[in-house]
């Protein structure tokens, strides 16, 4: 390993939040595929993530369902890391902010920041966004509200302790200027210097006394560390830096890129920058700032019926299929769009019909016309397809070296997809069929030859973003180790004479769309936005009772949905299929009264017939059941609200 081949990537630690969607996934899925090319380069890689797990809306969610904040975080992190696995992200480290080594670093910065004199104690009087953990001036808001999430602010004023930004404004937009590959795209570094070094940087509020759950300042235990410099250090500190066991920080700070949504491009772009300046540590290579990724042309919300997990397009097809899909399809930078019709689309074209159809029938062929045996026939001159098939060969990695190494895996994946199409138009200009019928074996090993060469060749480059097909593919052609290597594919005709070829199972079989492919069994039926008005003879035809829960039994294999025994009344209890259990325990729900629509169409869930509704407020975060209180006074169950 060379010494200088060392690349550290880091995605943003998510916040959490919710469900996971394609959206949550996307910039992860692109960090593990530059790792794994850099891999594949030879370099020595050291990819982390993780959670940031801090702040006064996990607070409040906690709150709300009843739960620590630890037990919050612990059960987002749990989910977090098996979705991770299933998507076989490639991480080296996993970081959580509650780490006890992050919260002791943290700490150990902050009394550093502050013996220096960058850290001073104020009063803070201003605006603050509880849902992006974001402090705003007036002249900031889009509305009144926050530019960010337009969502209103509240009025904070507390005592606080600041960091001085604003004496990093002048070497920022120095740094800027003299290292214009640190902010990437640049149209996001200009609108932010437009919208804040343009109206002058002030200094960032650090601390909070009306939170509990955060890391506390070690001279002044009342104070919590704010949520942005708590969350930014875990760069350095989960390499070690504050310890004695700080050889990661030496080896690979500073990193190489840190890929962020562009909602939080600015806080990576102006205090993370800031705070290095005044640790006196180098600056990352790069910043970079990605779109959202949006479901035809919406952002993602369950409100618009279009928040799946990732899981349900991986069970219908492949990993290999979505990876492909968020990498080819978005161009990195910009917003992307996820359609499930061109999802369906690029796997049939690009890879059935191209890819798969590709190794099918050369292997086929192989085995047909030659017993499965490569035989290589150096001494037979060139025709101008073979020379013309061979040069996109060799001129594919060059090219999708230079793409990838500018965060342009769309195009990479495009160059791949030349040398496979140019090797698919090739079988048809050179028509084996007819050479094996007219004996003419020579030129018949020859092109069987060059086509299984270009399969290696184009299967080397997939194992940056695919995880199974090229194993699949590398089997099928017989290839070893030593031929699957990224410098191995600079080379056109590194196949050994002699290789024995077998077919193998289909790599992607044709899908047909349909309602059923990506339909979501142990889901509700989501939410609709802006409903239209009705009337009170409308409100009418609803039948609300009051319904006592006599039992409560979890449906095996749905991952939120309680199967519910309501006594409403009747002669007989009526079964009701409620997605409560991310928000509710059994014990929680047994024996209380709550609110019933009784004369709803029933509707089959997870092969359950449900017979009502309960009524709850809240949304994908946090949802509360509508529970009777019956302190003054006994009502019946079945007893009709009015």
């Amino acid at each position: 390993m060379e010494e200088n081949k060392k690349y550290y990537i880091t995605t943003p630690i998510y916040y959490p939040s919710g469900d996971f969607h394609v959206g949550t996934c996307y910039c992860t899925l692109m960090a593990d595929t530059l790792a794994r090319y850099k891999r594949l380069r030879g370099y020595d890689v050291f990819f982390m993530t993780g959670t940031d797990e801090h702040g006064q809306k996990i607070e409040e969610k906690a709150k709300a369902k009843g739960i620590t904040p630890k037990e919050y975080v612990d059960e987002f992190v749990a989910r977090a890391k098996d979705l991770w696995k299933v998507l076989d992200i490639s991480y080296d480290k996993y970081i959580r902010t509650t780490d006890e080594e992050h919260v002791a670093a943290v700490q150990k910065i902050f009394k550093k920041l502050y013996d220096q004199g960058d850290i001073y104690k104020g009063e803070y009087k201003g605006l603050y966004c509880t849902p992006c953990e974001s402090f705003w001036t007036e002249t900031q808001l889009v509305d009144g509200k926050c530019p960010d999430c337009g969502r209103e602010v509240k009025e904070v004023k507390e005592e606080s302790y600041f960091f001085k930004l604003s004496k990093y404004q002048d070497r920022l937009l120095k740094y800027y200027e003299e290292h214009p590959e640190f902010l990437e795209p640049e149209k996001r570094k200009n609108e932010m210097i437009k919208n804040f070094f343009d109206k002058g940087l002030e200094d960032l509020c650090v601390t909070r006394t009306t939170i509990d759950w955060g890391i506390t300042v070690p001279f002044d235990p009342k104070h919590t560390v704010y949520v942005w410099l708590d969350a930014l250090t875990n760069y350095i500190n989960g390499l070690g830096y504050t310890t004695s066991n700080d050889a990661m920080m030496k080896k690979f700070w500073p990193a190489d890129v840190h890929l962020v949504g562009k909602e939080i491009f600015r806080f990576h772009a102006i205090i993370w920058p800031a705070i290095l300046m005044a640790l006196d540590l180098p600056l990352p290579k790069k910043i970079f700032g990605h779109g959202w990724l949006l479901v035809n042309g919406k952002k993602i919300s369950k409100s618009f019926g279009n928040y799946k997990d990732p899981r349900v397009y991986i069970n219908a097809t492949s990993v290999d299929a979505l990876r492909y899909y968020l990498m080819k399809e978005v161009t990195f930078g910009e917003d992307g769009n996820f359609s499930e019709e061109l999802f369906v689309e690029r796997i049939n074209s690009d890879l059935s019909n191209d890819l798969g159809n590709l190794v099918s029938r050369v292997t086929t062929m192989v085995e047909k016309y030659n017993g499965g045996v490569i035989v290589k026939k150096e001494e037979l001159p060139l025709e101008d397809i073979d020379k013309d098939l061979i040069d996109t060969a060799k001129a594919m990695i060059p090219n999708v070296e230079e793409y990838m190494d500018n965060l342009k895996t769309n195009e990479a994946m495009a160059e791949i997809w030349k040398l496979i199409s140019k090797a698919n138009k090739y079988i048809d200009l050179s028509a084996p069929w007819v050479l094996a019928k007219e004996g003419n074996t020579d030129r018949l090993n020859q092109v069987l030859y060059n086509l299984v060469e270009c399969i290696r060749i184009a299967a080397v480059p997939l194992q940056m973003c695919f995880v199974d097909t090229p194993k699949k593919i590398f089997a099928q052609i017989g290839v070893g180790d030593k031929e699957t290597t990224w410098d191995s594919a600079k080379e056109f005709g590194t196949l050994k004479d002699g290789t024995k070829v077998s077919r193998g199972e289909i790599l992607f079989p044709r899908l047909e769309m349909s309602d059923e492919l990506f339909k979501v069994e142990d889901e509700e039926a989501p939410k609709v936005e802006g409903k239209p008005q009705i009337t009170i003879d409308e409100l009418d035809k609803v039948e609300l009772k009051v319904g006592q829960i006599k039992s409560v039994e979890k449906i095996p294999k749905a991952k939120k949905l309680y199967k519910l025994e309501v006594d409403v009344g009747e002669k007989e209890l009526r079964t009701i299929v409620s997605g409560m259990v991310p928000y509710y325990k059994e014990e929680e729900l047994l024996g209380k009264q709550i609110v019933v629509v009784t004369n709803l169409k029933p509707a089959k869930l997870c092969g359950i017939e449900s017979n009502g509704m309960l009524l709850a407020a809240g949304d994908e975060d946090v949802v509360k059941l509508l529970v009777l209180d019956n302190n003054e006074g006994v009502l019946e169950n079945g007893t009709n609200i009015h």
